[in-house]
């Protein structure tokens, strides 16, 4: 494996983040110059904005001939998202969770999880499976917004919550437009970088690509909602900080999953149906139980999850390690 190869990873990683980052604040700074809702700001934009990174590398490792990294890629960023991204925000703050605050999303969360699993476990999700989770998400937004727009609730307080605080620091005008057309060229530049460079490194280490997709690939797709999630913690909006991880976990599944293989079908790799799809459910179950709860993720229950994520890298790095 040539040094290179990873140089063009890193590079790839980082234009996926600062993309993903500028489409973000683009699209919201076209947002508040339309007069748009923060309410809709935070539901739909901050949720595709923040997922395009997921959406870009999954449908190039799909087109690429790449199915590993396009599902690990998903099925990763979900677990990073549960046990990395919320261990790192609760170390800086404790996460207190409002069950009232996540009483539709966390069962649609749910849902979708469960809707996945029994996709992946077919061994093939194709054009049916792809057009059913956007029509999923469709009736899903088209629903939460309805009812948050007419009877504000504790859900629709963080959904604007999510528009303002990303609003604060968008730019006006023609320099938003600037912002989100340079973050979207950062994204697609960042997905064929990442994407080829870790079927190389794969090829080189002698492991699935699914491996790469499920841990490099995912954490650095994964980034966008990291810096949400910090900054949120920051200011002390830890619900924004959970409610942006549930809402991500929710557009990945239903919406990156469901373009991708509307697409271009994907056929799923034996160690993601026997495992990682399972492990999902588990990490899934453990975010709902937080969220619909009164339980509150301290700084201690946050290093467990970091502690959980990094025993669930090295369980894939030890199976996926060919024999010496």
């Amino acid at each position: 494996m040539e040094l290179t190869t990873v140089l063009f990873a890193l590079l790839g990683l980082s234009l996926l983040g600062a993309g993903g980052d500028l489409l973000v604040r683009g699209a919201v700074g076209i947002a508040e110059v339309l007069k748009v809702s923060p309410l809709f700001t935070g539901l739909v934009l901050v949720g595709f904005g923040t997922s395009m990174p997921e959406l870009v590398t999954s449908l190039t490792a799909a087109l690429q001939g790449s199915p590993g990294i396009a599902i690990g890629n998903v099925v990763g960023s979900n677990i990073a998202n549960s046990l990395l991204i919320l261990g790192v925000t609760a170390l800086i703050v404790p996460i207190p969770a409002d069950p009232q605050s996540f009483r539709r999303d966390a069962p649609m969360l749910a849902v979708a999880t469960v809707v996945c699993l029994v996709a992946v476990e077919t061994g093939q999700i194709g054009r049916i499976s792809g057009t059913f989770f956007l029509v999923l998400l469709g009736g899903y937004l088209a629903h939460t917004y309805r009812t948050e727009n007419q009877r504000p609730d504790a859900s629709a307080l963080i959904h604007q919550q999510q528009g303002t605080l990303l609003r604060s620091a968008a730019r006006r005008g023609g320099l938003s437009v600037l912002l989100a057309a340079a973050g979207l060229v950062g994204i697609i530049g960042g997905a064929r970088l990442l994407v080829s460079s870790s079927i190389e490194i794969a090829g080189a280490l002698g492991i699935p690509d699914s491996v790469i997709g499920l841990t490099v690939v995912a954490v650095g797709t994964s980034l966008p909602e990291l810096a949400t999630s910090v900054v949120a913690a920051i200011k002390r909006q830890t619900d924004i900080a959970l409610g942006n991880i549930i809402g991500s976990n929710i557009f990945n599944i239903l919406g990156i999953l469901g373009v991708t293989v509307l697409v271009k079908p994907i056929s799923i790799p034996q160690g993601v149906v026997v495992f990682d799809a399972w492990v999902l459910l588990g990490v899934t179950g453990l975010l709902l139980y937080y969220a619909l709860t009164e339980a509150c993720i301290s700084r201690s229950e946050g290093a467990v999850f970091l502690v959980l994520y990094v025993t669930y890298v090295g369980l894939l790095a030890v199976g996926a390690w060919p024999a010496a």
